[in-house]
């Protein structure tokens, strides 16, 4: 038995230990097709104001230009799923990550404990930890791994626990035995596609993420919400979920047992008064440490009186 063998089984059995669902590897090198997909998509501007997926373009695809000697890429997944809903059916939504503590908190621990674990049992190794904070291409990687197939909605799919969970990657100096893709299951299936009410979802695995619900919501700075998208946002104040709700993969996903990632009460429990006379004391309370922090008060105050005037037009 091969000296990486050993250290690939303690690592996954680590991971487990720390709650990561699933862990996959594979060999760190540059993403090619990646990169023509990439380049494509942003010269089409489909990424919005989000110029900074313009920057370090060569170190979004090649990890060893973050880690220096890099041979591995290794992906895992943390389900952060919760089949509870708010209560109120005509309050605000939020997306489901962002209903505990923010994952990048979270997630970020734990990976660092893992590297500290892998140090133990390998010795001194060079090896850095990611949770959506750095210019990498996750999905890319967790498709490689094996952990996931890209879904019609360009997310990252499982057979067995579907799109509800948060990515994460280890990018290190040491070879290990290398995992190989596994079956996209999506089929004939165009439900995320069909359902998604603003049309980001264009086409199989393509997004103009201008468009999309959790762009508009959290990535999009203006002042005002485009008018283009009036009687389009279903409700959504934070994040969108409706791609993932429909998929019928995901009507197998368990709750995450993650602590840190339990729902808030006040989430659930806000009516759609309290939402829409929310203060800025009582957002820095519910939201300490949520990832809900990165739209601001003022980006969700947008967010809930664009729904509030269309509701009212309509109503």
């Amino acid at each position: 038995m091969s000296k990486s063998f050993i250290h690939t089984e303690k690592i996954i059995r680590k991971a487990k230990e720390l709650g990561f669902d699933d862990i996959g590897f594979s060999k760190a090198t540059y993403l090619e097709k990646e990169a023509k997909d990439l380049e494509k998509w942003l010269a089409q501007g489909f990424h919005g104001s989000m110029k900074y997926m313009e920057n370090y373009f060569d170190k979004r695809l090649d990890p060893r230009l973050l880690v220096e000697g890099a041979k591995t890429v290794i992906s895992l997944s943390h389900n952060y799923f919760s089949d509870k809903t708010q209560v109120d059916n005509e309050a605000p939504k939020i997306a489901k990550y962002a209903y505990g503590k923010d994952y990048h908190l979270v997630l970020k621990e734990k990976l660092n404990v893992l590297i500290d674990f892998m140090k133990d049992e390998i010795g001194d190794i060079q090896a850095r930890a990611f949770t959506d904070s750095a210019p990498i291409m996750e999905r890319a990687w967790a498709e490689r791994s094996g952990i996931a197939w890209i879904g019609k909605n360009t997310l990252a799919l499982t057979k067995s626990k579907g799109s509800f969970y948060f990515l994460a990657e280890i990018i290190c100096d040491v070879e290990f035995v290398y995992d190989n893709p596994v079956k996209n299951y999506c089929g004939t299936c165009t439900k995320c596609i069909d359902s998604c009410p603003t049309q980001a979802l264009y086409d199989a695995k393509k997004i103009d993420a201008s468009k999309c619900i959790s762009y508009l919501t959290i990535e999009l700075k203006d002042e005002l919400l485009p008018n283009e998208f009036k009687n389009k946002m279903n409700n959504w104040m934070y994040g969108c979920d409706i791609c993932q709700d429909v998929c019928p993969i995901n009507a197998r996903t368990k709750p995450n047992t993650e602590i840190e990632f339990q729902p808030k009460n006040e989430i659930l429990n806000f009516t759609k008064k309290d939402w829409e006379e929310l203060n800025k004391e009582t957002f820095d309370v519910i939201f300490k440490n949520s990832a809900v922090k990165r739209t601001k008060f003022s980006g969700l105050q947008r967010n809930i009186s664009f729904i509030k005037n269309n509701n009212y037009e309509n109503s």
